[in-house]
């Protein structure tokens, strides 16, 4: 693996991503395997998101090979990193180049020394990258995984011995604008030169501004000595430029300032950087919110995590620009870049595409109270200052979230005082320093619902602009508790600006309910939720910001839940394909007409219960005195009894069934039409851009149509919904194919790879099919799902089938039509020995640990045994998902009957697919 460097003039930045080698140290380097790979890389693509707990945290080595042309000797040679976690060590030719410490900022290193120029010799560069945890390093924990490896860009930097500084790996030139109206402004230009030669060399340092067609539209220059070996920092200001285009979300109007260091006696020019500038100017008020070039402006956006499905955070800038050209087309103003400085697209896609941004270092849920940690934030917050200060997008600089969530010395009150008072003397400093570092922007903390322990550490008082992050509604409390906490915050404080730095509730998009509630992953919820927490931000011109946790879903390896090792709170899934929730922030903030029909397109449903007296009374085995209308599923079972069926019926009765549910279409118009099948429907409930119809589904597929009407022009949305509709009595229902059934659920369950709508469970009715005697597993010491487990089902990747179960079942009873079928009963032990910790972000969820209890029990189908002294858990194993499959015959009107007999224990059923050939 070798890369060839040749002979050039000036600066010269060159790609080094390609072929590199990598090993794993977990066996010592000499023993390790050595694999291609190409930068970015990370070594956590696979193991965080498989059944076994933890991922790898240690060492990789990364080697490769480079050829320098003769001709650079005497040129100024550096490696430069974009980012590597977390920490880094550099080897050239078995020499160490440097070391840097943090996974989240740039790093610059010089290598010419350690360089060997002979033609066609080949150096070796060695990089050992190590993710394992230090206390003295944020982060310490947090909801989101420390991938390992080298994730971002590498280059050569090749440079003459008088160049830009690349201290801190900034590239040596700060802008910024003291003056800024709508009829004039200035630049005030920062800039730091090095002389690495041996002689004192005379220098010109010019900068020219640009517009944004490439016009010059100010020149200015001064001549300056710098002396061998000396690095100097030089102030230049240029004025009275006129009627500047001013830059916002609406119009981000870029002008480039370039500015060159040109040798005096030969015209050389020695160096070159290149800088965005954008003229606007902002602030904060506690009473009235943000202002953005002189008017008041909400800010409304997301947060981002910088991973991406199967690709851990090791993406390519592409993918990081389109993050931002998503968001901008949600119709957002705002990025909040957490937890941690990410990627350069990011904040150039910010500045391009007009999107308002607060970025920040690490330092979540807890600190360490040593030096060492100490001066690792404060070198974090610098390099994230400078190396990002010429964004006209950056108005906030933050350096701490939710830091008093994972509380130490709970047993020790005189001793946590003293750390209350190291976390308080930690902010104050490095408020300062951010303030020192960069007078033009502000300060801010974001901190979680504790109001009382942030006020008590002064928390609040600190930072310029105070954030906070809430869930009431969904990690504790009532959702009405948010405008509640919001208006203390400002009965409280109100001389400080606040804003919302996160809020938003899993939406799983596989899951959706048709009677949501708060843990359940369902899209409705979610739905809800926003909805509730957006119209309360909107409502109170105090709060600045509000800003969606998150924009994407996102990878934390120690979460378990519904889809375990992932955070389902995104807008967009992990591959970004938008859920609704993106589609309901479209409809509440683009400006141009939108209408989009709810991506649940894949559905399945009940039978609606009307049925006509004759096809009633035409069917065999049902009594004329009952009627469909009778049979719900929340009706207590009747005895059951054995039903024939009239199969000519059933044939000829397809089309006249539906199932009626609720349709979403998201709209920003005053009025949506709405078609089924070329029908037009009335009757739509319309709370908050969201439009809403109980829709009559036919089996099958259904044409929907949503149309609206703008300025005379028509706009629309055309979606296919491919409905599965299931009788609630199989002798009146729809023609039977398949069922696929969730005990002791409530929601439903969207399988998109098998094309499977797994619905919730109802209780046995003569005819029908449900469930017999037993209940609705719940969690002990779970105050926040009301049904099911939290814990992730090994051996599948389709845990919500397997996460909720009937305890203490007795029988199940399908009364099919005759014929052959295939039935899986899938079994999951609920209940492990295994404590699980308990998570920070669980607000209102201790450890949990329950009581294991033996469980054995027989199966009978149709009095047949068919599992014998049966044990899920010594089958499969605690939280294993398991399955047993029978295929049977049905003759002589019998249906099919599941019986459970205990043993020990109580029986368990999760679910339940029956398939008809």
């Amino acid at each position: 693996m070798s890369a060839t460097l040749s002979a050039q003039e000036g600066r010269l930045v060159t790609s080094f991503n390609g072929e590199w080698l990598f090993a794993k140290d977990s066996i010592g380097l000499k023993k390790s395997i050595w694999t291609k790979v190409n930068i970015p890389h990370s070594w956590n693509k696979e193991d965080v998101t498989d059944d076994t707990p933890g991922y790898y945290r240690g060492v990789g080595w990364y080697k490769k090979n480079i050829t320098i042309h003769p001709g650079l000797k005497g040129k100024k040679i550096f490696l430069y990193f974009e980012g590597a976690n977390q920490e880094t060590e550099v080897y050239v030719n078995g020499k160490k180049a440097g070391r840097h410490v943090g996974g989240y900022t740039r790093f610059c290193l010089q290598i010419d020394p350690f360089l060997n120029f002979q033609d066609g010799t080949k150096n070796e560069v060695l990089v050992k990258v190590d993710n394992k945890f230090n206390e003295d390093i944020p982060p310490l924990s947090a909801d989101f995984t420390f991938f390992g490896g080298i994730y971002r860009d590498v280059y050569v930097v090749t440079a003459n011995p008088v160049h830009f500084s690349f201290n801190r790996a900034a590239n040596g030139v700060f802008l910024s604008t003291p003056v800024v109206s709508a009829k004039t402004a200035s630049v005030h230009i920062r800039s730091q030169l090095i002389n690495q030669s041996s002689s004192w060399r005379k220098l010109i340092i010019t900068n020219l501004i640009k517009d944004h067609k490439g016009a010059v539209i100010a020149k200015k220059s001064i001549q300056v000595r710098l002396k061998a070996g000396a690095e100097e920092e030089y102030n230049q200001q240029i004025d009275a430029i006129v009627n500047p285009q001013l830059w916002s979300p609406e119009n981000p109007y870029l002008y480039t300032v370039i500015t060159q260091i040109v040798d005096a006696k030969t015209k050389r020019v020695l160096d070159l950087v290149s800088n965005p500038l954008g003229f606007r100017w902002f602030k904060f008020d506690a009473a009235s919110g943000f202002y953005l070039n002189g008017k008041p402006y909400k800010l409304i956006g997301a947060s981002r995590h910088q991973d991406f499905k199967a690709m851990a955070n090791a993406l390519p800038n592409a993918y990081h620009v389109n993050d931002i050209k998503l968001l901008k087309k949600m119709g957002a103003n705002f990025l909040r870049v957490a937890h941690y400085p990410q990627d350069p697209a990011v904040l150039e896609s910010c500045d391009r595409l007009g999107i308002l941004t607060s970025v920040e270092i690490p330092i979540v849920n807890a600190i360490t109270e040593s030096e060492a940690f100490y001066q690792h934030c404060k070198d974090m917050q610098v390099e994230m200052i400078r190396q990002n200060y010429n964004h006209p997008s950056v108005i906030l600089w933050a350096y701490m979230n939710e830091v008093l969530l994972r509380l130490k010395f709970t047993d020790d009150k005189p001793r946590q005082q003293i750390y209350f008072d190291h976390i308080t003397r930690l902010a104050e400093q490095l408020d300062s320093l951010t303030r020192k570092e960069d007078p033009s922007r502000y300060t801010m903390i974001s901190n979680h619902g504790d109001f009382k322990r942030y006020k008590q550490t002064r928390l609040i008082e600190i930072p310029m602009v105070v954030g906070w992050n809430l869930y009431q509604g969904w990690y504790s409390g009532n959702i009405k508790g948010f405008a509640d906490f919001l208006d203390q915050h400002h009965k409280e404080f109100p001389e400080k600006p606040v804003m919302v730095t996160e809020y938003g509730a899993d939406a799983d998009p596989r899951i959706h309910s048709l009677t949501p509630e708060r843990f359940d992953k369902s899209m409705e919820y979610s739905l809800d939720f926003h909805e509730y927490y957006l119209k309360t931000i909107q409502e109170r011109p105090f709060v600045a910001a509000g800003m969606i946790w998150n924009l994407s879903d996102f990878n934390s390896e120690s979460r378990e839940e519904t889809m375990p090792h992932i955070n389902n709170k995104g807008l967009l899934t992990l591959d970004r394909q938008p859920k609704d929730l993106y589609r309901f922030y479209q409809s509440r903030l683009l400006k141009t007409p939108y209408v989009k029909i709810s991506n649940w397109l894949l559905r399945g449903g009940l039978a609606d219960s009307t049925v006509s007296r004759t096809n009633t009374q035409a069917l065999k085995g049902i009594s004329d005195d009952t009627e469909i209308s009778q049979l719900s599923n929340t009706q207590t079972s009747k005895k059951p009894s054995r039903v024939t069926h009239n199969s000519a019926a059933l044939s000829q009765d397809l089309n006249s069934h539906t199932s009626t549910q609720p349709l979403e279409v998201f709209s920003n118009a005053d009025d949506v039409s709405l078609f089924l099948n070329g029908e037009f429907l009335k009757g739509a409930k319309t709370p908050s851009n969201r439009f809403i119809w109980q829709v009559p589904f036919k089996n099958g597929l259904n044409t929907v149509e949503a149309l609206i009407k703008v300025g005379g022009k028509e706009y629309r949305d055309v979606a296919t919904i491919n409905f599965t509709c299931i009788p609630r009595v199989f002798a009146k229902g729809p023609v039977f194919d398949q069922l696929h059934v969730l005990l002791g659920a409530k929601r439903i369950y969207i399988d998109e790879d098998e094309k499977a709508v797994w619905l919730p469970d109802q209780v046995y009715q003569p005819g029908g099919w449900g469930h017999i005697g037993g209940e609705i597993f719940k969690m002990k010491g779970n105050a926040r799902q009301s049904y099911g487990t939290d814990r992730n089902i090994i051996g599948t990747d389709r845990d919500p089938i397997y996460q909720t179960q009937n305890i203490g079942i007795k029988k199940y009873k399908l009364d099919v039509p005759d014929g052959d079928y295939n039935l899986v009963l899938h079994f999951a032990e609920l209940i492990s020995a295994d404590v699980k910790e308990a998570l920070a972000y669980n607000l209102d969820n201790s450890s949990q640990s329950e009581k294991v209890e033996e469980r054995i029990f027989d199966v009978f189908i149709n009095d047949v045994p068919v599992l014998q002294r049966f044990s899920p858990k010594e089958k499969y194993g605690a939280l294993t998902a398991g399955s047993e499959e029978f295929k049977l015959t049905i003759t002589n009107g019998k249906g099919i009957e599941i019986t459970f007999k205990v043993i020990k224990g109580q029986p368990v059923l999760n679910a339940l697919q029956l398939i008809k050939n």
